[in-house]
């Protein structure tokens, strides 16, 4: 009896040891019988199918094991719904209808919790900008100038909050797996060594996550044209084939290197106060030196026509290959730095009036 006692303690012993964590997700999704769900994964820069189920009047279970907390989207085929969550290994439990997925309940992933609150807390934010954008664009049916000036400091003013509130999430959740995720959301209004600094305050075990070695890499890279450093050189042809290089344009008392778009809507928007902007101080040391990430050279030409950009522009027509864009660790467009007369970065990413004050600062009026 002893013996078989003892077999038995060590089979449970055994079984605790050797089973793994993993996921288990419960759907009840009414009006989904004989649904095809599908589980899907971006794993480097690709969507994956890592699981699948078919509801069962309502009802569908998915288990399988992930290696560490991830953003994925369950997908109805049928329907097209789908809904955002962050899957953990543990058991989730998604509550909701076919026809409204994307509002489900999703309950067990402390993840996901830390997720939804960062959604809770933006929601303020957007329906500002939404009611903003609204007022923005029955100003610009109507031409009033005065008006959208005004809407476009108060898009930045709320966008400098928004962004206030993401970076204070990610310093006071440093072991949450959304603070990266959150932090690359943001990295292009930040410097590198900033970026860095955040990265070092994580707990360890972030550091072993692929974001966060992107992320790294990616504040190393934009410590090479930070505010204080040389502007990497580069050539690239313009619109009539001729190489030019960036270290030919130097010299000017302040260079604009703008980093735009023909298909990049706001970019166009911001054409208008580059162009006041050229007009107002060109005589007085301002250039601009746009370099492009188009990929087809007609759209590219047009866009500079239409806009009146008479500036010199340039591009490899590589869209987001262009080389220039790699050296200068762009993510997102409009990106622009602005350089002194010895090529020294001063600053960077300045639109509307804060790129205005900045020439009126140095050029004065």
């Amino acid at each position: 009896m002893k013996r078989l006692l003892y077999l038995l303690t060590l089979a449970t012993v055994i079984a605790a040891c050797s089973s793994e964590p993993g996921y288990v997700i419960k759907g009840d999704i009414e009006g989904s019988d004989q649904e095809l769900f599908y589980l899907h994964r971006v794993v480097d820069g690709r969507i994956v199918a890592i699981d699948s189920a078919v509801s069962k009047k309502g009802s569908f279970k998915m288990k399988g094991i992930i290696d560490y907390p991830d953003l994925v989207q369950l997908v109805a085929m049928d329907n097209g719904g789908r809904i955002n969550f962050y899957l953990e290994n543990t058991e989730i439990t998604l509550s909701g209808n076919i026809d409204s997925l994307e509002v489900s309940k999703i309950s067990g992933s402390k993840t996901h919790d830390e997720y939804q609150s960062l959604i809770d807390a933006s929601k303020e934010f957007n329906e500002q900008a939404i009611n903003i954008n609204t007022e923005y664009q029955m100003a610009r049916q109507t031409n009033n100038e005065a008006k959208m000036a005004l809407l476009e400091k108060e898009i930045v003013a709320l966008e400098d909050q928004m962004i206030t509130m993401q970076k204070d999430f990610v310093k006071n959740n440093p072991s949450s797996y959304v603070a990266p995720a959150v932090l690359r959301s943001i990295s292009y209004y930040m410097e590198g060594d900033e970026i860095a600094d955040i990265i070092s305050a994580m707990d360890a075990d972030m550091a072993k996550l692929p974001i966060v070695k992107e992320l790294d890499a990616m504040a190393t890279a934009l410590k090479a044209v930070s505010i204080g450093q040389k502007a990497p050189d580069f050539t690239m042809n313009d619109v009539d084939g001729n190489p030019v290089s960036l270290s030919s344009k130097i010299g000017s008392k302040l260079l604009l290197l703008d980093f735009w778009a023909g298909w990049c809507n706001p970019c166009r928007l911001e054409n208008p106060n580059l162009v006041k902007i050229y007009k107002q101080f060109n005589k007085k040391g301002f250039d601009i030196f746009g370099v492009s990430l188009d990929q087809e050279k007609d759209s590219w030409v047009k866009a500079i026509a239409d806009d009146k950009l008479t500036w010199t522009h340039v591009s490899d027509l590589q869209y987001w290959n262009n080389s220039a864009a790699k050296l200068y660790s762009i993510r997102a467009i409009p990106a622009n730095f602005l350089l002194d007369e010895s090529g020294t970065i001063i600053a960077r990413n300045l639109r509307g009036d804060e790129l205005l004050n900045k020439v009126q600062e140095v050029l004065g009026q």
